[in-house]
Formats: structure tokens, sequence, C-alpha cells
């Protein structure tokens, strides 16, 4: 029986002809350079001030910035990367159980990003899981292994207030009130994607994800520290954001692109897959709740430009983001622009 999955436990010698991207549509990694400067900011500091205006510099440059201090316990982290391994070292027979290409699933174990409707195919795992509330969610979750509901609602539980944060920081990097954005987003759905790449044996020919951005507001990403993957567009090049000890990722998402009415551009990012080890990371997003109405902030539209964006619920959004391939269209300009 061929599995569905790439984490099945064959190590490939070669790339299966589904997952080979055409020429002009390759990582080209010679060319890819170490993000120098990325932002690190510290939000251990005591002066809120400060980390307000460096994360509105980090936001206007770059759309992404790292975080350390940031509160999530290091034995959350420890425990939530040791769990993740631990399911996808699992037998295939075992993952399968879990498998599913319908993305409005709330808890499934899929593969690539659209399999259904895309031409090309990416290297990548991935166990999909609604987090919040957790007690409506936690029962559909895997069981096995045995630490994984425990531990995985700690670690949610702890990335959330942290995204709480994050809003307030960012609300006011743009001058709005501090839970302008809590406000706007009202009870906000956390989804986490456990990605997994295995070792790829043509690197040069694939990716783990291609070119993207995310559809929801805020996503806080855990890498491993061992294998680096990620990489960013800055300045129409793409840069590798390497991991930093103790830190998360921070990226714009496209709703806060519409709610900073374009002051905040959503990242456009990337994950490449490694010849000789596997990766992980773990994705944490915020997604406005379904009732929000998601539209430019009017005291940011009082200039010439006006609203950049007409209003639109995260459902309409959604919709619109996953009925087609993960191709470099950016899906806010397409459909939601006025």
């Amino acid at each position: 029986m061929e599995t569905k999955v790439i984490s099945s436990g064959i190590r490939y010698t070669n790339l299966p002809e589904s997952y080979v991207r055409p020429e002009s549509d390759r990582p080209r990694l010679s060319q890819v350079s170490a993000c120098e400067n990325v932002p690190v900011i510290d939000l251990g500091s005591e002066d809120r001030n400060q980390i307000v205006q460096q994360i509105a510099d980090a936001c206007k440059s770059y759309g992404f910035f790292q975080v350390i201090n940031h509160g999530v316990s290091k034995d959350a982290v420890e425990k939530m990367l040791g769990v993740a391994y631990e399911f996808f070292s699992l037998p295939v027979e075992e993952k399968m159980k879990l498998y599913s290409d319908d993305p409005t699933k709330t808890m499934r174990l899929s593969t690539s990003f659209n399999v259904n409707k895309e031409k090309v195919h990416n290297w990548r795992d991935y166990l999909r899981l609604h987090c919040y509330p957790l007690d409506k969610y936690v029962p559909e979750w895997p069981s096995n292994p045995l630490s994984f509901k425990d531990t995985v609602s700690n670690y949610c539980e702890q990335v959330r207030e942290l995204g709480y944060r994050l809003e307030e920081y960012m609300s006011e990097s743009l001058g709005l009130e501090k839970d302008y954005m809590k406000n706007v987003l009202g009870a906000q759905g956390q989804h986490m994607a456990v990605n997994y790449y295995p070792p790829c044996p043509e690197p040069e020919l694939t990716y783990g994800l291609p070119g993207h951005t995310d559809p929801n507001a805020l996503t806080i990403l855990l890498q491993d520290l061992q294998v680096a993957g990620l990489q960013v567009l800055k300045d129409d090049n793409w840069v590798a954001v390497n991991p930093v000890p103790d830190a998360f990722v921070i990226n714009i998402g496209d709703q806060l692109q519409a709610l900073s009415n374009g002051i905040y551009k959503s990242v456009w990012h990337r994950a490449i897959v490694n010849a000789d080890n596997a990766r992980l990371s773990v994705a944490s997003f915020l997604c406005p709740s379904d009732e929000a109405l998601i539209s430019p902030a009017k005291p940011l539209t009082e200039n010439d430009s006006g609203a950049l964006y007409k209003g639109f619920t995260y459902p309409e959004y959604y919709k619109k983001f996953w009925s087609r391939d993960l191709e470099k269209t950016h899906c806010l300009d397409i459909h939601f622009k006025n």
C-alpha cells in the first residue's frame, strides 16, 4: 500500500516526480543569505515604550521579529517539541488513523498544503489542531503519545497569553488603544500546525512549504534549534531566519495587514528542507472570531488613501484562501482590496 504521508519511515533516495518543482520555481538555495539583523525583542524589558517602538520598527521593516523572555516556560517548550517528535515517530499505521485531506476538519494529520488542489506537492507532513476553547477540542486530539493532550494543552495556554500581549504592543505601536486589536478580533480562534519535514533527497528541487502569507492575525512559530528552514522575503530577496535559542518567531498575518490599513505587511515566508536531517516546527495561529468584522482601523484611514481594504469576516477570507493553490498571489490583494 502506498502511504499518503512522507513520514512513513522510508528513506527516499530520489525525489518522487510529484514533488519536483518546475525549473522557474525552485528555492535556489545557494543564492539565499542569512538575515543578519532580524529584530530580536526582549519582552522582559521594563521599558514598555521601547518594546512598542521596537515592534513598530520590526513590523514596518520586516513583517516579522523574534521575541525572547516571552513568558512561555522553557519546560513547556521542551516538552512540546519532545511530544511532537514522539508523535511523528509513531508507526505509520498508527498515524494514518488521523489522516484527512479535508481542510474543514478541526483535527487531522495531512501532508503538503492542499493535496486535492495543487499540481506539485510539498515535502511536509503536519498535524493540524484547533486549540481554543481547549475543553471543546482536546477530546479529539491524539491520545498517543499518552502525554500529548496535557503537554500540548499547557503549551497552548501559555502561547495564547503571549499572543494577547503581542496584540497589545502592536495596537499601541499603531497609535491605537492597547485593547484595540483584542476587541476587534473578538474571542479569537487558536490553531496549531505541528510541521514535520523528513530528510529530503533533493532539497534544491522542492519546498517544505512554498512562499505564502498566513491567513490569520498573528503567527507564533517555535523553530527546531538544530535544523534551520525558515526563509522570508526581504527587499525582494529570500533570506534565512536562523533560530535563536529560547525565542519565538512572530509574524504578521493577513488580518493584521488589513486592520493596520497596510502599514504592517503580512510577510511572505517559506520552509525549505534538509538532505540529512528531519526538521520540526510548531506554528500557533491566532485568528479573528467568526463574527468579527475585519476592516482597517478608522484612525489609520484618515489619510489621502482612505481604507485600502473592504470589510470581511474571517470565514469569508479563509474560504478564499483555501480554495487556491499556495501559489504566489496575495489573497488579501486579489479579493478584498478597495
